[in-house]
């Protein structure tokens, strides 16, 4: 077996690989004989297949697999004593594949991009600033008021007072189709919101003006997606009888509304605030200092980078932002996106990081444990109510969105390794500050 540089440009290499007949005629024999006590043959003994008969008969269908290891082999062999590390999967092409026959030699070239070598930085010379924001009591306050709205109260409003949208009436109806009653179409004492869209369209509409005490009768027609297929498309008629109209009052700020969020009383509901407010802000001020390390070690670090990966980055860039400024389009069968020479900026910074974080962490020996990436496919999977399992499962299965999960959490934990080591002060700012600083962000 024979490798042959045939190229040497920057992190570019190329090489032919020769492996002989010879060699192929080897790998084949030393498969039969492995495979010989095995066999069996009509007129002969298990395992006593003489080896030129069993050539006759497998030898064609082992050599494609022998060549295929052969060529592996050699591949490994080569990375392993050159140290390259291929930034991609290596191009492997057959030199002259149509006319080869058996008992020819096997030439194969190997093109690929080699992943640089990183220079070191020392840690210790970068100066980071990190914004610290304590809650203030109106902070908390204005929490607690939130909180108080969304737990909204109903009070009943004057004798005669007509219901708004908004308001809450609690009634009794009875619905009818062709002047019969149907099944699920009556209730007593339902409490609705008028305007909250929970009845088919056109009925709450036609409560607003009502009256405690009062009954009316509302027409609609419900639509033709209706679920209940008896339904679909039918015109109605509910006799609705109003007992109470209740205009919304925001709930009390006291040791009730607590209960009514988990926390034993009002000063304790307070404490989970203000620890709320403190991870919210530490999550904000550490995305600030996460962005101004990144800059940091952009300007520090230089070496060259593997033109496909920076190519595939940029496409992809573009390809995404191309998606969000046209909305409408959910699929993928339009022309290609051709990159522009802010999305190849920002690729060669994106992989540059990459490159640079990924060879601290290896150093670091940074890994991200089962736990944590267990932890982060949870969360991932709250965003699909009712999938949760399905989910779990997904991932499971797909190596791709395993490493789509484990990525960010490798960076986060190299770049917290990195702000350890670095020179990092503090400054108290307040919530305004960093507001602003977050936006900022945002805008680049």
């Amino acid at each position: 077996m024979q490798v042959t540089e045939t190229q040497n440009e920057g992190l570019k290499r190329g090489y032919e690989i020769t492996i002989t007949a010879a060699e192929l005629e080897q790998k084949v024999t030393d498969k039969l004989v492995e495979a010989q006590p095995e066999i069996e043959m009509k007129g002969f003994r298990k395992g006593k297949v003489p080896l030129p008969l069993l050539k006759k008969q497998f030898g064609q269908r082992l050599l494609g697999e022998a060549m295929q290891e052969a060529v592996d082999g050699a591949m490994a062999q080569h990375f392993e004593d050159s140290g390259d590390r291929p930034a991609a999967q290596p191009a492997v092409e057959m030199v002259d594949g149509e006319n080869w026959k058996e008992g020819d030699d096997v030439k194969v070239t190997m093109t690929y991009e080699r992943l640089p070598d990183v220079p070191e930085v020392d840690f210790g010379k970068i100066k980071l600033e990190r914004m610290v924001v304590k809650p203030a009591e109106a902070d908390v306050t204005e929490a607690l008021e939130n909180l108080a709205e969304s737990a909204q109260n109903f009070e009943d409003r004057k004798k005669g007072s007509k219901a708004k949208d908004g308001d809450q009436i609690v009634f009794d109806f009875v619905g009818k189709v062709d002047g019969e009653e149907f099944e699920g179409g009556a209730a007593e004492d339902f409490a609705l919101v008028l305007g909250s869209g929970q009845f088919i369209p056109g009925f709450e509409e036609q409560l607003v003006g009502v009256k405690a005490g009062e009954e009316k009768t509302v027409e609609v027609t419900f639509p033709e997606e209706y679920g209940a297929e008896h339904l679909a498309g039918k015109a109605a008629t509910f006799d609705c009888t109003i007992k109470a109209v209740k205009a919304p009052a925001k709930a009390e700020i006291n040791d009730e509304l607590a209960t009514q969020f988990g926390a034993e009383d009002l000063e304790a509901l307070k404490g989970q605030i203000t620890e709320r407010l403190e991870a919210e802000y530490s999550g904000a001020a550490r995305a600030v200092t996460k962005r101004a390390l990144l800059d940091e070690l952009d300007k520090a670090v230089e070496f060259d980078l593997p033109e496909g990966l920076v190519e595939a980055e940029a496409k992809q860039i573009a390809h995404q932002l191309w998606h969000e400024e046209n909305p409408e389009v959910e699929g993928h069968d339009h022309g290609e996106i051709e990159p522009t020479d802010e999305h190849n900026k920002l690729a060669q910074r994106r992989v540059k990081l990459g490159l640079y974080l990924a060879e601290v962490g290896q150093k670091a020996e940074v890994a991200v444990s089962d736990s944590e990436f267990t932890q982060a496919v949870m969360n991932q999977a709250r965003q699909y109510p009712g999938q949760e399992r399905q989910f779990f499962e997904f991932v499971q299965q797909n190596q791709q969105m395993q490493q789509q999960i484990r990525a960010p959490l490798f960076e986060d934990k190299v770049v917290d390794h990195i702000i350890d080591n670095a020179k990092v002060t503090e400054k108290e700012v307040s919530k305004d500050d960093l507001q602003k600083a977050v936006e900022a962000l945002e805008d680049e």
